[in-house]
């Protein structure tokens, strides 16, 4: 049954990555008609929402890779989305801004995943080679303890996934409110590609967390499962 689920799972995450990078190309694509590049866009929204100790800066990964780091402070856009000035990146660049609000207004969900970070940065480590050893132990010898430890480990990043959805889906209407008042997407068309865009990016983040839950209650079953 579970190993079904998890094909389901798997099928449904091809299926949303597939569809995001498709929307991503299509409003990459698509020219924003302020003629702002997604650096100026960051920045804007920044200082309109009167911040001024945030860096925008071009992420060093590639493709894909724009993120806020709160550590220090920065707004990290891949190359297309810095320098871009179509409808994808003016949603993404925005996005990445919205994080930045939310830690300058001490967002409570922001707070809440940022302070679970250093434990599940370490779970994430172990949690495949405890859970392996603990199906192995526990299958030679009985011995639950070290399967429990993997399954509270995943716990903990299963949690940190479902987490992070309401700080991504927050991010996204902060962004679409800022673009559509600060006039940056001049027509309907421009809005709607942004939130198009945005929705199918949350959905990966909906899969990884339902994807999350299916392996956490898999390995539960098997401890409490054996263990009875």
């Amino acid at each position: 049954m579970y190993w079904i689920i998890f094909i389901g799972i798997a099928v449904i995450s091809w299926i949303v990555q597939s569809r995001f990078k498709n929307k991503f190309k299509k409003y990459s694509e698509t020219p924003l008609s302020s003629g702002l590049s997604g650096a100026e866009i960051a920045q804007k929204m920044l200082h309109e929402n009167g911040i001024y100790d945030v860096k925008v800066l071009v992420a060093n990964e590639g493709g894909l890779s724009d993120h806020y780091n709160p550590a220090n402070k920065t707004v990290n856009l891949s190359n297309e989305v810095y320098h871009g000035r179509s409808v994808a990146a003016a949603a993404v660049a925005a996005h990445e801004s919205g994080h930045a609000v939310q830690h300058a207004t001490a967002y409570s969900w922001l707070q809440f995943r940022s302070a679970m970070v250093p434990v599940v940065s370490i779970a994430s480590r172990l949690t495949s080679w405890v859970l392996i050893g603990g199906v192995l132990l526990m299958a030679f010898s009985g011995n639950p303890w070290i399967l429990a430890v993997g399954v509270g480990a995943l716990f903990l990043t299963t949690l940190f996934a479902f987490v992070t959805l309401p700080v991504e889906f927050d991010a996204s209407g902060r962004a679409l409110k800022w673009l559509e008042s600060a006039n940056v997407t001049h027509s309907r068309d421009e809005h709607d590609g942004a939130k198009d865009a945005l929705k199918w990016a949350a959905m990966t983040y909906v899969v990884a967390a339902l994807s999350a839950l299916v392996t956490l209650l898999y390995y539960a079953y098997i401890l409490f499962a054996r263990r009875d």
